[in-house]
């Protein structure tokens, strides 16, 4: 893929968020916001037997962090906890597609983050 393409993507899962609004029955959540931009990502997973049922997120920010947490979610559905729990920060930057300058990549990974979060 081309980066114009990556981008497009971005803007796509911007624009039209994968798993996005509240759910119900969480048995798993989590908060964050970075106070440098004002992005904020909450996440709620619903875990059974050790494995990500749904997940949902919610909050405002930037294409860039939006679109990283709407990706996350898509890879992350249906996963155990430990395959989850072993997702680098590297991993964001290929869902992407592309590399984030420095003052972006906290926006890219805010989503792991808040996941982190959640399943500690």
């Amino acid at each position: 893929m081309t980066d114009s393409l990556y981008r497009e993507q971005i803007l796509e899962h911007w624009r039209e968020p994968h798993h996005f609004g509240e759910l119900a029955n969480a048995t798993h959540h989590a908060f964050l916001s970075n106070p440098l931009c004002g992005d904020e990502i909450g996440m709620q997973l619903r875990v059974i037997h050790d494995r990500i049922d749904d997940i949902r997120f919610t909050g405002r920010g930037c294409a860039i962090s939006m679109a990283a947490a709407s990706m996350l979610t898509d890879m992350i559905h249906g996963r155990r906890l430990d395959e989850t729990r072993m997702i680098t920060e590297q991993d964001i930057v290929r869902l992407l597609g592309t590399t984030p300058n420095p003052s972006r990549m906290k926006c890219a990974l805010l989503g792991i983050e808040t996941l982190r979060k959640a399943i500690p």
